[in-house]
């Protein structure tokens, strides 16, 4: 396979990739910015918006062009155009450790899901929260330490959700009302630690693996399908697009390495051979 850098940009903590019509979108989670990029073509990142807070991950609202929900700070907001946030929640205000938001995304549902973790990686402060289309935040799991993901199955019916620190990642039941049940194990990454995610149109699950410079595709059953190398210590979210031929992307990041390498940091680009998977809006329905 072709693993080839898609940007001249190095980010410094670059996740939350995300297909949006035809651009791809991601965030530098640290700087507080949101990016796009161009899944046809290599070339800089756009920065579309700048936040004073960490931005964890954005989607866009449907039907209403140039606004997305974002995962930002100690809660989660609106963000449209050039105006600051608007939030509909901080439910990590005033927490006992300093909390930010991290990874999230939309279910097919519509829903908005994104977890939260301590700044000082306290084991089992962080949690996930489920962002209804009415805007209502809520909090509907606990116990993890740094939550990324999660990503959904086409019906909606399975989440999976990882704790980069426990090297694990879980699979839920979900039912139509959103009520994650009970977690069962699906997978567990011996080295480097499981981070950003996403259901391929064929039902696997694809990794990024942080700290071991690949990605990984599991079947539905937890089985590691296949691996694929990265030149990056760091891969931290994975994102398939039809540009027009399915591409995988790829963000790193180069936080915590003295010195880093030539690709750490990069959004690279490989193809693969499974078509890309929907995308959902916060608002949107099955």
């Amino acid at each position: 396979m072709q693993c080839e850098p898609w940007s001249t940009d190095r980010f410094e903590l670059g996740e939350g990739l995300r297909r949006h019509g035809r651009d791809l979108l991601m965030v530098d989670i640290l700087t507080g910015r949101l990016l796009r990029l161009d899944p046809r073509a290599p070339g800089p990142a756009q920065v579309l918006a700048a936040l004073d807070v960490p931005l964890g991950a954005v989607a866009p609202v449907l039907d209403r062009p140039g606004e997305r929900i974002a995962a930002a700070g100690t809660g989660v907001a609106l963000l449209a155009g050039d105006g600051g946030p608007r939030w509909l929640g901080r439910p990590e205000d005033g927490a006992a450790t300093p909390m930010r938001m991290n990874d999230g995304c939309c279910d097919p549902r519509g829903r908005f899901w994104a977890g939260s973790m301590a700044y000082d990686g306290t084991s089992g402060a962080g949690s996930l929260y489920r962002t209804d289309p009415g805007g209502t935040v809520t909090r509907v799991l606990e116990g993890y330490t740094v939550p990324n993901g999660p990503a959904f199955t086409a019906d909606g019916a399975r989440m999976y959700l990882a704790d980069s620190a426990e090297g694990r990642i879980d699979a839920y039941e979900v039912s139509p009302g959103g009520a994650p049940g009970a977690r069962t194990t699906f997978a567990r990454v011996g080295e480097g630690s499981p981070d950003g995610m996403q259901v391929d149109a064929e039902g696997h699950l694809w990794v990024a693996v942080w700290g071991a410079g690949r990605v990984h595709r599991y079947d539905p059953d937890g089985t590691l399908e296949r691996v694929v190398p990265v030149p990056a210590a760091q891969p931290t979210s994975v994102c398939i697009v039809d540009a027009p031929e399915p591409r995988l992307f790829v963000t790193s990041a180069t936080i915590g390495l003295d010195p880093a390498g030539p690709g750490d940091g990069a959004v690279f680009s490989i193809p693969v051979d499974v078509p890309a998977p929907a995308a959902y809006p916060f608002g949107g329905h099955l």
